[in-house]
């Protein structure tokens, strides 16, 4: 070697790093991991990142009726105790709890506190479920009922219609139940009161609120088992949309309960339970078509107020009861 030649330098080694080791990369250098080139398929890893997007929650739905029906037997439950104690402390006014049972006054009386009692401990329980407020979960929609106006009104005058006709073709008993109640002195005014208020509402929250919806989502689940369709997207307002079979099927489905309910009243005579058939699908009717749940109140409210406005007119006042 020339001694020109400068001696061969020594590689430069880092002195932090152990001489055979090399630096890291920095985690920006990394190369990306080619699935593509992997021996398994891509699916199974996909659809462990990506499941399948959960169904539309469906509300009310069956679990919920049955929750609702809890809640009013604990209503039941409540609405007795009070009964028992205002006999206890004789705030009945010398009636006996058996007495009082069947004074028409403490029988409304105690509906209207099961009815309140239950909306109170629905309007805590439901919205922990639904995550939105109870009349929001059961679809009120008082807006869309006041944009109606008068159509309701004139649905309900139709259900009169039809009351007046059934009563032509297939009149009812001459001595019915309510009838006999009505001859109680004030219970007719306090049924009328009773009729376009705290029933309608109660009534129309119970069978077109949650029984109706519950039984159209169940027929659909139904079908879509054996079909393998997926299920209807929820619609703007997250109002359940439904197939028509499945909400002609609920609407019979929950006018034949309806009709039963009253049918005591009536004391079971055909023509009677056939009308509250017709006017209960009207009502289903309200309800699935505006999709509101307070078109169908106001509907049911009116057709009350007409009949008992009848009634009141032709007893003058309900001083002639034996006019009815």
């Amino acid at each position: 070697m020339n001694d020109l030649d400068p001696a061969p330098r020594e590689p430069e080694q880092n002195p932090t790093l152990a001489p055979e080791q090399t630096p890291p990369l920095e985690p920006e250098q990394t190369p990306p991991l080619d699935w593509r080139n992997a021996d398994e398929p891509t699916d199974l890893f996909q659809s462990w990142a990506q499941p399948e997007a959960a169904a539309p929650a469906r509300i009310p739905h069956l679990g919920h009726l049955c929750l609702l029906v809890a809640l009013t037997l604990l209503g039941l439950v409540c609405a007795t105790l009070l009964l028992m104690m205002a006999s206890h402390f004789h705030l009945l006014g010398g009636f006996s709890v058996k007495q009082a049972a069947t004074n028409i006054r403490y029988m409304l009386g105690e509906e209207a506190a099961i009815y309140l009692v239950t909306l109170a401990l629905s309007l805590m329980v439901f919205p922990l479920f639904w995550d939105q407020s109870f009349f929001a979960g059961i679809h009120w929609r008082g807006a869309t009922a006041l944009h109606l106006g008068w159509r309701l009104p004139a649905i309900s005058l139709g259900c009169f219609a039809l009351a007046a006709l059934d009563e032509t073709l297939l009149p009812g008993p001459s001595t019915a139940p309510i009838e006999e109640i009505f001859r109680t002195p004030g219970a007719a005014w306090l049924m009328f009161g009773f009729a376009i208020t705290l029933a309608p509402f109660f009534e129309e929250v119970a069978f077109r609120g949650f029984l109706l919806p519950a039984l159209a989502t169940a027929c659909d689940w139904i079908a879509e088992r054996f079909t393998g369709k997926p299920p209807r997207p929820l619609d703007q307002n997250g109002h359940p949309q439904w197939s028509i079979p499945a909400m002609v099927i609920a609407a019979i489905a929950t006018s034949l309960p309806f009709a039963l309910v009253h049918a005591e009243q009536q004391g079971h005579a055909l023509g009677p339970f056939l009308l509250l058939i017709a006017v209960s699908l009207v009502l289903c009717a309200v309800r699935l078509v505006t999709r509101s749940l307070a078109a169908s109140v106001v509907v049911h409210a009116c057709y009350n107020f007409l009949l008992f406005s009848l009634m009141m007119v032709g007893t003058a006042g309900f001083r002639h009861l034996e006019k009815m």
